[in-house]
């Protein structure tokens, strides 16, 4: 029976599994643990399961000599110093797969939200403004006959795609491997959806560049990881009515300070990083994270092992 340390309590089946084969212990905490404090948590422990939130780097690594696996509930290992795993012969895991279709529901959402101006209506509906119908008040956008340009072809970015052709939307990607150049899709898409890992080639590609080249009704979509885009580029360009507005699910930091410059942009909807954020989904990374760390503790290669 080993040590776990799981570093945010995760009311799902799957945790029994892991409870029943080892020692776990649960983080308290409503919020994750300082870094401090994760490295204390981990002095004795043979695996671990993290969140995106929970920075795993050499420091850590270096803290704790028996950890043997690292399970990560998430898709993307932003968070993790895989090499500096690798190099410790620890296994890194994470769920792949899983929360593609949630994803690009949250995608579309943001996006039907942002181009018919829902929350706006909502808000207005509230402060009690809503004195009739207007013929020319509360306009939006259609998407029928629109041109979406999804940035990165990989699963989230395909099932995207397929629900704009049920809204009759043109698609064009580009992505590294296929597709046309970046530079033409910001041009002539309506909607700018992104899917790309964070990596040095992807930080800030939404840049003040990037942004000057779409249409000043373009609205663009991050579902993808907040340091793909330049905020500051992006917040001066909503104030100059560059583009048409912003949908961010992903920010830089995470969470977005209250009075963060970025919030008094216009035209902009934020939402706290809920893109894998229903039952089903959140309980299948559990599960996936948990089958990773068994199969690790038994000595076996991990199911979905990204190092």
């Amino acid at each position: 029976m080993a040590r776990v340390f799981v570093t945010r309590a995760l009311p799902f089946p799957a945790l029994d599994r892991l409870k029943d084969a080892h020692e776990v212990e649960e983080w308290p905490g409503d919020l994750p643990p300082a870094p401090g404090e994760l490295r204390a948590r981990t002095r004795e422990t043979e695996g671990l399961l993290t969140l995106i939130t929970d920075r795993v780097d050499a420091e850590l690594l270096d803290a704790a000599p028996r950890l043997r696996a690292v399970a990560n509930m998430g898709v993307g290992t932003d968070n993790i110093d895989v090499d500096a795993c690798a190099a410790r012969g620890i296994p890194v895991g994470n769920t792949p797969d899983v929360l593609t279709d949630a994803t690009a529901d949250l995608a579309f959402a943001l996006l039907l939200a942002l181009a018919r101006k829902i929350v706006a209506g909502a808000e207005k509906v509230r402060a009690g403004e809503w004195r009739t119908w207007e013929p020319a008040a509360d306009l939006g956008a259609e998407l029928a006959g629109t041109v979406l340009g999804i940035v990165g072809w990989g699963r989230i970015g395909q099932a995207v795609a397929r629900r704009a052709v049920g809204f009759g939307m043109e698609i064009v990607h580009s992505s590294r491997s296929s597709g046309v150049p970046l530079e033409e899709l910001l041009e002539r898409a309506d909607v700018v959806s992104l899917h790309t890992p964070l990596t040095p080639d992807t930080r800030h590609l939404i840049d003040a560049a990037a942004l000057a080249r779409m249409k000043s009704t373009a609205l663009l979509v991050n579902t993808a990881r907040g340091g793909v885009v330049d905020q500051d580029a992006l917040r001066s360009a909503l104030h100059a009515a560059e583009i048409g507005g912003a949908a961010l699910d992903v920010t830089d930091p995470e969470p977005l300070p209250a009075d963060h410059p970025l919030l008094d942009a216009p035209n902009l909807l934020v939402v706290p990083h809920v893109g894998s954020a229903t039952v089903r989904t959140r309980a299948k990374m559990a599960e996936m994270a948990v089958e990773n760390l068994l199969a690790a503790l038994d000595g076996r290669p991990m199911p979905h092992q990204v190092a």
